[in-house]
């Protein structure tokens, strides 16, 4: 079994301090910028960072449905990292200074892949997928909290 490993980036026109403040805030702000893929989207405790469980579905092809139930922690300033429960996939939200009223955003999912010709497959294919997933939220973060 290989890790399988899809990385996002993105400069956004704001500070870091609110850019993290919105992607931590999984009450109001996170629902709001959820691309389609995502569905049945549930804070089940907390909602505002570390200490937060929050539940969708990740429907990343037609055909795969990921269910997610993730627990949130803030390891250090401006990182969230979203534990799955039902999986072994981890992501990892990164804010950083970059400029003057700008940030930028790096966003790392890992997973344990399947092994053999399906395990090809998923690491060819999945990473770009969840890559153009995750591109979609951060130009909605992005037009969210540029326009405040």
């Amino acid at each position: 079994m290989a890790q399988v490993e899809a990385t996002t980036e993105r400069i956004i026109a704001a500070d870091a301090e609110a850019v993290f403040d919105a992607l931590a805030d999984y009450r109001a702000t996170r629902a709001k910028v959820l691309p389609e893929h995502f569905s049945e989207y549930e804070v089940r405790e907390g909602g505002d960072g570390e200490g937060t469980l929050v539940h969708w579905k990740l429907q990343a092809t037609s055909k795969r449905i990921r269910d997610c139930l993730l627990d949130v922690t803030e390891p250090t300033d401006g990182q969230l990292v979203e534990k799955d429960r039902n999986s072994s996939m981890v992501t990892t939200w990164t804010v950083t200074p970059a400029g003057e009223g700008k940030s930028k955003v790096v966003v790392t999912s890992v997973w344990d892949g399947a092994g053999g010709i399906g395990g090809f497959f998923e690491r060819t294919f999945a990473p770009k997928g969840l890559g153009r997933i995750h591109d979609a939220l951060l130009a909605n973060l992005a037009a969210e909290v540029e326009k405040k």
